[in-house]
């Protein structure tokens, strides 16, 4: 798994996000939640491909633990990329105002992928 922080000191911009990942030759898709939306831990069978664009989201992998032994936590802001395996389990957490994120299935490997900035 792999995060990527936002660098930029400008605003992430949708349309560019999407333009970059289409490039990559991914397929993204944008989608919203309301403050507090929470979906259960789950999996995926593809490598998920995941920029937040606004809001905040929390992910949650139970399965992973820290040094004090809870589970790991990675929360992202706007313009953050969450690079997740497939088969990895998480739950997700809406932050305070809401989230919109592009999303993309990654069939292929994630190695060399250019992060947007």
């Amino acid at each position: 798994m792999q995060v990527i922080r936002w660098q930029s000191a400008l605003q992430p911009e949708e349309q560019a996000l999407r333009k970059h990942m289409q490039q990559e030759g991914l397929a993204p898709y944008t989608w919203s939640n309301a403050p507090g939306d929470y979906y259960a831990a789950h999996t995926h069978s593809y490598q998920k491909v995941l920029y937040c664009v606004r809001g905040s989201i929390r992910f949650t992998l139970p399965d992973e633990l820290d040094a004090a032994g809870q589970a790991v936590h990675i929360d992202l802001q706007p313009g953050d990329c969450l690079l997740l395996p497939p088969g990895v389990r998480h739950s997700a957490q809406v932050g305070l105002f809401g989230v919109t994120c592009l999303e993309a299935a990654n069939y292929q490997s994630l190695q060399g992928m250019k992060m947007a900035q």
